[in-house]
């Protein structure tokens, strides 16, 4: 068996005992705990005690993204628009106002960042990654990811995560998963449509340089988008 399907395995067995001790506390006959920290232990157990991340591809930075874009997220494992049958088990019955709750939990907190990537990438790769990242490519139509995501890259309010926080390997991931269309958001798909004119060399530098940026002075999401989004999201108010 492959380590990747082993390790599956594992965080499935893993979850599936968390999520039986969740839902069982959001039962008519069982009271919730009165404190946050304790309902989202099911989160931490995974994400890291304050949602800063863990040093793996599965489990992601959540803390200090907006709430809105983690509701989106929350809802997308648990209505198919992500595939991660751990994370999909998990939230399965959970409702929306529960989904908010958590999302503002985690919305709410700035643990520190983790130490940049370090791998060997060649000056080249990463000045590649960097153009892209600042300035797209005019000539194939792709916006700059800081056209979105914002100059110093840690999102926008209402729902437009930030880039920074998370590792090459995670990034290039869900790149992948959005170019090959097993990840999608509501209609239209801005980042579907983005992603489908990535090739694996773009991927490559641009997650390569994402996660070798130190943290920003001012890691919060910025209060709105720079200006008018360079392509219509279904996910985002215009």
């Amino acid at each position: 068996m492959h380590r990747r399907t082993i390790e599956s395995s594992i965080l499935f067995v893993a979850f599936t005992t968390w999520a039986c001790t969740t839902l069982a506390a959001t039962d008519a006959d069982a009271p919730m705990p009165s404190a946050m920290d304790q309902r989202v232990r099911a989160c931490t157990s995974c994400h890291g005690v304050q949602g800063q991340g863990r040093d793996n591809d599965y489990f992601p930075r959540i803390a200090g993204k907006p709430a809105d874009y983690l509701f989106n997220q929350l809802i997308a494992f648990r209505d198919g628009g992500r595939t991660y049958p751990p994370m999909g088990y998990l939230i399965a019955f959970l409702p929306d106002d529960y989904l908010h709750k958590i999302s503002e939990y985690f919305a709410n907190l700035q643990p520190p960042y983790p130490n940049a990537d370090t791998g060997n990438i060649s000056p080249a790769v990463l000045q590649y990654g960097e153009r892209l990242v600042t300035h797209g490519d005019p000539a194939r139509k792709l916006p700059a990811c800081a056209a979105c995501h914002g100059a110093r890259l840690t999102g926008a309010q209402p729902g437009i995560p930030g880039l920074l926080g998370l590792h090459a390997s995670y990034i290039a991931g869900q790149m992948g998963t959005w170019r090959s269309g097993t990840r999608h958001a509501v209609a239209p798909d801005c980042m579907h449509a983005i992603a489908v004119k990535l090739t694996d060399k773009d991927i490559t530098a641009v997650s390569s340089w994402l996660a070798r940026q130190p943290r920003p002075d001012d890691p919060r999401p910025a209060s709105s988008s720079d200006g008018t989004l360079p392509l219509a999201c279904g996910s985002q108010p215009q």
